[in-house]
C-alpha cells in the first residue's frame, strides 16, 4: 500500500513539472551540466594520472637508475676553457662496489653509451649504441620482435652482434630481411640478431633507460671497439673519458629501494669528489605521481561541486517561487485533510526528481564528454565507477537539501489564508 502511494506522489510530482516544461528543463540545465562537468573533469584527471603512473611503472618500480653526468665545476671549466678531455661519472669499480655493500640489490645492470652512425647500405641513421650485459633485457623488459636478445655464447665469445629496437629496424631494413643482416657501426660491422620494442621517450618527469633508437650490444664488445674515452656527442670536438655511462639497479623488495637509494648514495659521495652522478628513483615518483592524483582529483572535483550547488540554489528559487505560485491548490488540499507531511513529501519529491532527472542527463553529458577530448585531443581519459556514482548521489542529495525549505515553507501555510489566495 505504501509502496503504490509512493509512486502516485512520484508520478504526482512528474506531472506538476510537466504543467512547466520549459522552467523544469532550465532548473534542470545546473545539475546537468553540474554533474557533467564532475564526471568529466575527474575523468581527464584520472586519465593523466593513469598515463604517468603507467610511464613510470615502465621504469620500473623496484629500480634505481644512476647516471653519469658533468659535475657543476666540470661544466664551468669546460666553458671557460673551451673543449677538452672531461673524466667523469660512475666507475666499474662503483658497480662492484654496490652489489657487493647492498644485500637487497638482487642485480646490477653497468651500460656504456655511444653515439654512432649506423649504415646498411645507403641508408644511414645515428643510433645510441648501448653497451650491456644480459640483466638489461631483465630490468628493461620490451617485447621481442624477432629473432633473439644478447646470449651469454655473445659475451664468451666475444661475437660482435647487436640487437636493434623497432624504429631503428624500420629506418635501416626497409627493404631488407632484418636477421642476419650485415650492420656497420662507424667503421665497425655487426650482426643483427634480434629486434625488439622500445618505449623510447620520457615517463612522466623520468627518463626511460632505453630509446628509439638503441642498438644493443655485449659491453665487452662495446669496451673493446670504443674504449672509455669517446666524442661527447657524434658533431662533438670535446671528448669525454666515462667508465659507465649507467648502472641500474633492480632491488629484491619495493620496501627497500629507499633506503637502498639513500644508502648508495652516501657511498658514491664518499667516493666522489664531485656530483658528478644523478640518480633517479622511479618508486619515489611513482609516490609523488599517486599524491599529485589525489591532490588534483580533490581540487577538480571540488570545483565541479560548485557548479552543482549552484544548480542546487537554482532548483531552491524555483520550487520557492512554485510555492508560491500553488497557495490555493495547497490550501485545497490541507482543507480535504492532507497533513503538513504529505505537503511536504509533495514538493521534496519533485526537487528530487528534477535533481535526478538532471544528474541522469549530466551521466551522459560527462561519459560523453571525455569521449570527445580523447578522440579529437589524443588526451587519454578513464571513467570509474566512483566519478559516476559519486556525482549521482550529491546530485540526489542537493535536491533533498535544496528542496526541505520550500517543503517546509509550503506546509507551514495556513489553509484559511490559502484558500483565500487568487
Amino acid at each position: 500500500m505504501k509502496y503504490n502511494k509512493f509512486w502516485r506522489d512520484v508520478l504526482l510530482g512528474v506531472e506538476n513539472l510537466l504543467l512547466h516544461k520549459l522552467r523544469s528543463f532550465l532548473t534542470m540545465l545546473g545539475v546537468v551540466f553540474g554533474v557533467g562537468s564532475v564526471v568529466a573533469m575527474l575523468s581527464v584527471g584520472e586519465g593523466a594520472s593513469k598515463e604517468a603512473l603507467e610511464q613510470i611503472k615502465k621504469v620500473g618500480s623496484n629500480n634505481i637508475i644512476i647516471t653519469s653526468m658533468k659535475s657543476v665545476e666540470e661544466e664551468t671549466e669546460t666553458n671557460q676553457r673551451g673543449p677538452r678531455m672531461s673524466i667523469y661519472g660512475l666507475t666499474y669499480e662503483d658497480r662492484e662496489r654496490i652489489a657487493r655493500t647492498f644485500p637487497a640489490v638482487k642485480q646490477t645492470v653497468p651500460v656504456k653509451l655511444i653515439r654512432e652512425e649506423a649504415h646498411i647500405g645507403e641508408r644511414s641513421m645515428e643510433i645510441r649504441v648501448v653497451g650491456t650485459t644480459l640483466a638489461w633485457f631483465d630490468i628493461v623488459r620490451r617485447p621481442l620482435l624477432a629473432g633473439r636478445i644478447l646470449s651469454p655464447s655473445d659475451f664468451e665469445g666475444h661475437s660482435a652482434v647487436v640487437v636493434l629496437t623497432e624504429y631503428g629496424a624500420r629506418r635501416l631494413l626497409a627493404t631488407k630481411n632484418t636477421i642476419g643482416e650485415n650492420l656497420r657501426i662507424g667503421t665497425d660491422n655487426f650482426m643483427i640478431v634480434g629486434i625488439v620494442k622500445s618505449e623510447g621517450g620520457k615517463a612522466a618527469d623520468l627518463q626511460l633507460p632505453d630509446q628509439e633508437v638503441d642498438a644493443y650490444i655485449p659491453i665487452n664488445i662495446a669496451k673493446t671497439y670504443y674504449g672509455d674515452t669517446t666524442r661527447d656527442g657524434t658533431d662533438s670536438r670535446e671528448m669525454k673519458q666515462v667508465e659507465l655511462d649507467q648502472v641500474i639497479l633492480e632491488v629484491e623488495d619495493l620496501e627497500h629501494v629507499e633506503a637502498v637509494a639513500k644508502g648508495i648514495e652516501v657511498m658514491l659521495d664518499r667516493f666522489h669528489t664531485k656530483k658528478d652522478y644523478a640518480m633517479s628513483v622511479p618508486l619515489a615518483l611513482l609516490k609523488q605521481a599517486e599524491a599529485t592524483k589525489r591532490t588534483f582529483n580533490i581540487v577538480l572535483g571540488s570545483i565541479a561541486c560548485i557548479s552543482l550547488l549552484v544548480g542546487g540554489i537554482g532548483i531552491m528559487n524555483i520550487m520557492l517561487a512554485s510555492v508560491t505560485e500553488r497557495t490555493r491548490e495547497i490550501g485545497i488540499r490541507r482543507a480535504i485533510g492532507a497533513k503538513r507531511k504529505q505537503i511536504i513529501t509533495q514538493f521534496l519529491i519533485e526537487t528530487v526528481v528534477l535533481s535526478t532527472l538532471g544528474g541522469i542527463v549530466g551521466l551522459g553529458l560527462g561519459i560523453f564528454i571525455p569521449l570527445v577530448i580523447t578522440l579529437t585531443a589524443g588526451m587519454p581519459t578513464v571513467v570509474t565507477p566512483l566519478s559516476v556514482m559519486l556525482p549521482l548521489f550529491i546530485s540526489i542529495a542537493i535536491g533533498i537539501v535544496f528542496g526541505l525549505y520550500p517543503a517546509a515553507r509550503a506546509a507551514e501555510v495556513d489553509p484559511i489564508i490559502a484558500l483565500r489566495h487568487e
